[in-house]
């Protein structure tokens, strides 16, 4: 069991390397054992419509799979899409024994690749790290189960969590370390969401700095148009740029010709939140990060339509009950009354910590 784990951990390793270009699929990886217990071939998915995990691993391993031992941390897919199935290959490829993280959920799956295998005479081992396996791709849980994208909201804030001076200012709350990450998450969504407060006090560029990162589709909260339309986020790099506003908005045509109108309902006089994350599901957007002030954050999580935080955490105290907060927009008379988190990773770049808090009902 503990050398299952072991090249499970293998598998989510290489499945990470995808992110950012297999969406709408699953983040995958593989890797093959010769019958003797050496790897033979490790393999991921590396792009939407290409060969999946277990295919390109086979691949390379070659005769040195028979009668050895083939790890995914997903499922085996038993059903044509823009590839073949999967589970077909895995029986081929002569391997006796498949160990897998968990089922896939997508009910064109849901255990027919492993029921598949086993008729084959493979002997199949399951959920090995299905926890670990699950939280890489609740992306593609969420999106396949309740066929709606999966929302995070990212904040960097002082202990005291101020996100900006009373002045609007919040260069450099953070260190360089934890930017760096920022972009690695930025790289791993779909979509980027802000207001029109951030695009005028920070002029964001809301790109994906990482080497081979993929910038995320840009979409402004802008119910009135007020953004410059030389804005950085509004710049042409050939990535989707959509400005969610009121269907009677005038000045559109000081905007780039590329950016795109998503006309959305009011609520309370403000955007409608969760006609606009339908509608950008809609598009194709699967997955949406936020990166914006308190009132959109609040906005968002009114409407409980946020998974999950990561809060970027600075050893700083700001101590000015003036200085712009992370949150607002909801009122809580007791503690009882607050929207609950769960943490589960914490993480460090130092001197910042980070902490990935999900939404507790």
């Amino acid at each position: 069991m503990i050398q299952h784990e072991k090249y499970m951990k293998r598998c989510i390793e290489l499945a990470k390397l995808g992110e950012g270009r297999v969406s709408p699929n699953p983040l995958v990886g593989s890797v093959v054992l010769d019958k003797e217990g050496n790897v033979a071939a490790e393999g991921y998915h590396e792009k939407y419509g290409e060969s999946h995990a277990e295919v390109n691993a086979l691949n390379l391993a070659g005769e040195r799979a028979k009668a050895g031992t083939l790890y995914i941390n997903l499922e085996p897919c038993s059903h044509h899409g823009k590839t073949p199935p999967c589970a077909d290959r895995v029986v081929e490829s002569g391997v006796k024994s498949l160990v897998i993280g968990m089922t896939d959920p997508n009910p064109l799956v849901a255990g027919r690749g492993i029921q598949k295998v086993r008729s084959a005479g493979i002997e199949v081992t399951e959920n090995v790290l299905s926890r670990e396996c699950k939280k890489l791709n609740e992306i593609f849980i969420k999106n396949i189960t309740l066929e709606k994208p999966f929302v995070a909201i990212k904040t960097a804030s002082t202990m005291d969590g101020k996100i900006a001076a009373y002045t609007g200012k919040s260069k450099w709350i953070t260190s360089e370390p934890a930017r760096e990450e920022v972009h690695r998450l930025r790289n791993k969504y779909d979509a980027i969401i802000t207001g029109s407060a951030t695009v005028i006090a920070d002029n964001p560029a809301l790109d994906c700095r990482i080497p081979e990162g993929q910038n995320p589709v840009r979409i402004i909260v802008d119910s009135g148009l007020i953004t410059p339309g030389n804005s950085r986020v509004y710049r042409d790099d050939g990535v989707r740029v959509m400005v969610a506003t009121f269907e009677n908005s005038t000045g559109r045509e000081k905007y780039p010709e590329h950016v795109k109108f998503l006309e959305c309902p009011h609520l309370n006089r403000k955007i409608n939140p969760e006609f606009l994350v339908n509608e950008l599901y809609n598009t194709g957007i699967n997955s949406i990060m936020i990166e914006s002030g308190a009132k959109l954050n609040g906005a968002f999580l009114q409407q409980k339509l946020v998974d999950k935080i990561y809060f970027f955490l600075a050893p700083k105290l700001m101590g000015d009950k003036n200085a712009l907060s992370s949150f607002e927009g909801f009122t809580a008379k007791n503690p009882d009354e607050c929207i609950k988190l769960e943490f589960q990773d914490i993480k460090s770049f130092p001197p910042d910590l980070m902490i990935e808090g999900y939404i507790n009902g």
